[in-house]
């Protein structure tokens, strides 16, 4: 088979996508780690907060190399075009192949990081509960609750 000029152009649109994505990631990381920082100056010791700053760690952590991989994607696609240009479509075909692997690898990374930011949440709402459930046992919230069947 031989690889066209065409092929790796055509990974230029969904790598740029792919990174544009990524970019928004890390800013949307980067300001739930500015919030978490203020809520953490005002409550050092609460559970939530520190369990939230290793998440963010990590995901902060895998967003670099997710963005690593797309980066290395991209120049490899960029390279792959100039070999089949000057028509060593052999070395092409092997730099074509570690642009797929990159952005595979990007992929799978983004994956795993969807399943961290899943787990940020569920801690979140486990905090919610646990706060419900407390308001709720509360001898102030059971007299409202008799109060408005009067």
């Amino acid at each position: 088979m031989e690889l066209q000029l065409s092929t790796p152009a055509l990974l230029f649109s969904a790598i740029t996508l792919m990174m544009l994505a990524f970019t928004n990631r890390f800013l949307a990381v980067a300001s739930l780690i500015r919030g978490l920082h203020k809520k953490y100056l005002e409550n050092p010791d609460e559970k939530i907060i520190i369990e939230q700053i290793h998440n963010l760690k990590r995901r902060l952590s895998m967003i670099k190399y997710m963005q690593l991989c797309g980066v290395l994607s991209f120049l490899l696609c960029v390279i792959c075009m100039y070999l089949i240009f000057i028509a060593a479509q052999p070395a092409a075909n092997y730099v074509f192949i570690g642009s797929m692997l990159a952005l595979l690898i990007s992929l799978g990374i983004s994956l795993v990081e969807i399943l961290i930011s899943t787990q940020a949440l569920n801690l979140e709402l486990k905090d919610m509960e646990a706060l419900f459930q407390a308001r709720a046992s509360s001898f102030w919230f059971k007299k409202d609750k008799n109060e408005e069947k009067v």
